[in-house]
């Protein structure tokens, strides 16, 4: 693990995530050379690598250690380090898991790891039922390292109950709000609030509201603390997926980020679509309805639904939501009077989180 330590004048976000980089490489080294010592199938550890050298700005780490120093974190931040990278883990595991229940196709530019698993075991439903397979394990063993990580974070004394029922309970929401989103509970595809339950259980509180609640609580934060992250936690990890699910179907406007066909292939019923279907007039409706969720959808036919999705405000009611989302969050940052520099960095990563996906 890196010795350096990230001044609490100026956090150095730069600096944080080379910390957690060389935290995760020194964790997945030791994992590989045990697995040489004991005969372990080689691929796991290096699929896992892979996966986190892939993409990602690691937001929730950084957040994490954010957290610690909005608290009044001080000294090395060794720990808080250590639970952040703890995190990248656990986003391995939730990210390869989610990627198998939708069958996607890729993540992060490379082609999603049970896609992967499927074509070393060649063509055929016995191979996409034991690529599957591989690929589940791979994120559960993904899910233990984070737990095994968590455990060397050498907390202060009597700071471990509250970082790992923290911990919990994100692994706990995150678990619910996949089976809503698996199951498709809800009254139906045009169900706003049914979308917005799944994207609060599923990507709010594990993105954004436990990471900095687990930075906070390192550090040994009170109730007022943990308060305020959760009143500007869960309105950005609205946003910050809001944003994703646009981006996802219509691209960025720099044309820095293409649109894709992802969601709109797998049916993900995003707040975007609700909107839509429900502001859509009979014909538009049942052309959405008939486009979306088509594994052969091609660039024309997504074209046809990106038309719909402007020509009856979702697009512009989506884009609102954000913009009073991220404002609701700049009001509980002025409100809440963190230090100086752990303010700015908070402000920095929330206008990010608003604005690309991580």
């Amino acid at each position: 693990m890196t010795s350096s330590v990230v001044d609490a004048q100026a956090v150095d976000l730069g600096v944080v995530r080379q910390q957690v980089d060389a935290v995760l490489e020194d964790f997945l080294a030791e994992k590989d050379r045990a697995a040489a010592v004991r005969g372990h199938p080689p691929e796991v550890v290096r699929t896992v690598r892979d996966f986190l050298a892939a993409g990602g700005k690691r937001i929730r780490a950084l957040l994490c250690v954010v957290g610690w120093h909005a608290a009044g974190g001080r000294g090395d931040p060794a720990s808080a380090v250590r639970v952040a990278a703890s995190l990248e883990l656990f986003v391995a595991f939730a990210l390869i898991h989610d990627d198998i229940m939708d069958d996607s196709v890729s993540r992060r530019g490379r082609p999603a790891v049970h896609r992967v698993m499927r074509a070393r075991l060649g063509e055929g439903v016995r191979a996409e039922r034991l690529g599957a397979g591989g690929a589940l394990l791979v994120g559960n063993l993904a899910l233990m390292w984070a737990q095994e990580l968590l455990h060397t974070a050498r907390l202060e004394p009597g700071r471990e109950r509250s970082v790992h029922g923290l911990y919990d309970a994100m692994l706990e929401e995150v678990m619910y709000g996949q089976y809503l989103d698996v199951m498709g509970t809800g009254r139906g595809a045009d169900d706003i609030e049914a979308a917005l339950r799944i994207v609060r259980y599923k990507t709010a509180t594990a993105t954004i509201e436990r990471p900095l609640q687990l930075g906070a609580a390192v550090a040994g934060a009170g109730e007022a603390v943990m308060d305020a992250f959760s009143r500007l936690g869960l309105p950005l990890g609205e946003a910050f997926q809001l944003r994703d699910d646009l981006l996802d179907v219509f691209g960025s406007p720099d044309g820095s980020g293409a649109p894709g066909l992802g969601d709109l292939r797998e049916g993900k019923r995003t707040v975007l679509l609700a909107l839509g279907l429900r502001s859509a007039d009979p014909r538009r409706r049942e052309r959405l309805g008939h486009l979306v969720g088509r594994a052969d959808l091609g660039e024309c036919g997504a074209a046809e639904i990106r038309d719909i999705l402007r020509a009856t405000g979702a697009r512009e009611e989506t884009e609102r939501m954000i913009t009073d989302r991220y404002t609701h969050v700049l009001r509980v940052l002025d409100e809440a009077g963190f230090p100086p520099a752990a303010d700015r960095a908070l402000r920095g990563l929330a206008a990010k989180a608003t604005r690309y996906t991580c």
